[in-house]
């Protein structure tokens, strides 16, 4: 019994039970008599781990992310857990990979752990191509618990949703180096998910603006993979480009491997892009110019509003769009 089972029985919000059981006099007597009627039918009893965020909480934030090898999801997840402590929450980590069948039995899995609210890291969570049916597993989790996403978007009651804009941010780099000079621009992508797509869509209206064409042959998708992705475009050695925009670091330092291979020098011949502003960035050499998508911010500002739905509070946004900031660094000279 939670407090999802409570508001239900009784008619209210779950804000509504979140009062009657932390004494709030901001309920009337009548509500209060009727929550407190079925918490007694229910044979509700509190124990240790209600301590007042709700009913029967655990203080626990269920986490889950793809893969917590990548730097981006590394970083978000130790920014969570870092701001959850703060407010005394502790924290149950699942890794679910990218497949649609892993990423439902991940979600169950936290939650039959009863978690007060699922954190999910990485827009493979999010709906790719329109296609809206892709996410109501997490829509029927939001039924049980709140729901919130890093970097990506979902629709949906009770699920809230903090990303980069991703397309604006793709959309200043490839500007910045067609005011460069650029006209043959690599984009290099390791998926398609809706933060790839939202990339994609900015560097391809920036293109457009400028009276560009959209070529096929310089989009490049491939494995995050340093090596691979300097084997791969050392492979394809008689493709044409004057720069390189990456949809994140891994793939712009695998970039920068291939130019020393083949002595180009960077950013004279070759200006190369990053996305996230990982410590890659700065590790390489000559240090990447990156997209900063405020992943730290993202995250903080999750916790808080996560906080503030627990203890009750409504009208919190569901979409929370940040803005993205070019790093200028080694490798671009914009």
């Amino acid at each position: 019994m939670n407090i999802y089972d409570i508001a239900d029985m009784a008619g209210v919000s779950i804000a509504t039970v979140s009062r009657v059981v932390n004494g709030s006099p901001n309920v009337s007597e009548k509500t209060k008599k009727k929550v407190l009627d079925v918490i007694e039918k229910a044979d509700y009893t509190p124990n240790v781990f209600a301590r007042g965020l709700g009913l029967d909480s655990m203080k626990t934030i269920g986490i889950l992310c793809p893969d917590i090898s990548d730097l981006y999801m590394a970083e978000a997840v130790s920014a969570l857990e870092k701001k959850l402590h703060e407010h005394g929450y502790d924290c149950i980590l699942g890794c679910s990979g990218g497949e649609k069948a892993a990423k439902e039995y991940h979600v169950q899995l936290l939650l039959s752990k009863r978690i007060d609210a699922l954190i999910l890291v990485g827009s493979t969570y999010a709906e790719k191509g329109g296609n809206c049916q892709e996410a109501d597993y997490l829509r029927t989790a939001a039924k049980k618990v709140p729901i919130f996403l890093i970097n990506g978007y979902v629709e949906g009651e009770n699920i809230y949703c903090f990303y980069g804009d991703d397309r604006q941010g793709a959309y200043d780099v490839t500007s910045a180096l067609i005011r460069r000079g650029k006209q043959r621009i690599l984009f290099l992508a390791d998926s398609h998910t809706f933060s790839a797509q939202q990339k994609l869509l900015g560097y391809e209206q920036a293109l457009s603006e400028a009276g560009y064409p959209i070529l096929g042959d310089l989009k490049f998708y491939t494995k995050n993979e340093v090596d691979y992705v300097k084997e791969m475009l050392l492979a394809h050695r008689t493709l044409e480009f004057d720069s390189i925009f990456a949809c994140n670091d891994l793939l712009a330092v695998g970039a920068l491997k291939y130019a020393k291979a083949r002595g180009i020098r960077i950013p004279e011949e070759l200006s190369v892009t990053g996305y996230n502003n990982s410590a890659a960035a700065l590790y390489c050499e000559p240090e990447l110019t990156s997209v900063d998508n405020g992943v730290r911010q993202l995250c903080g500002n999750a916790v808080e509003n996560l906080v503030k739905i627990l203890q009750g509070q409504q009208g919190i946004g569901q979409d929370n769009r940040f803005a993205c900031e070019i790093v200028k660094r080694c490798t671009t000279d914009f």
